[in-house]
C-alpha cells in the first residue's frame, strides 16, 4: 500500500507539471483559448476558419504541442484512476480480511 500511495503521489506531481505546461501554452497565444481539458482543433469546424500550416506555421506548431501535452495529461489521469482503484482494492482487502 505504501508503494501504491507513493506511485499516486508521483503521478499527481507529474499531472500538476503537465497542467502548468498547458497553462503556459494557453498564455503564449490568445487563439488557443483558456481551456485545460479541451483539445484545440486541427480539423474543419462548421463556422470556424481553421488556420493551416501555410497560414501561420508557428501557431499550428504551438497548437499541436499543446494537443500532445493534453493527450499526456489524459493518459496520466487514466493511469491515476487505475492505480487508485488498485490501491482501494488493496485497502479494502487489508481491512476486510
Amino acid at each position: 500500500m505504501i508503494l501504491g500511495t507513493a506511485f499516486l503521489i508521483i503521478l499527481y506531481l507529474i499531472l500538476r507539471y503537465t497542467l502548468e505546461w498547458i497553462s503556459y501554452y494557453n498564455n503564449l497565444d490568445s487563439r488557443l483559448g483558456d481551456s485545460t481539458w479541451r483539445f484545440t482543433y486541427d480539423y474543419p469546424v462548421a463556422g470556424q476558419r481553421d488556420v493551416s500550416d501555410l497560414d501561420d506555421k508557428d501557431f499550428v506548431r504551438l497548437r499541436r504541442k499543446k494537443n500532445k501535452i493534453i493527450l499526456l495529461m489524459y493518459s496520466i489521469v487514466l493511469i491515476m484512476f487505475i492505480a487508485s482503484m488498485s490501491l482501494l482494492s488493496k485497502f479494502l482487502l487489508f481491512f476486510f480480511s
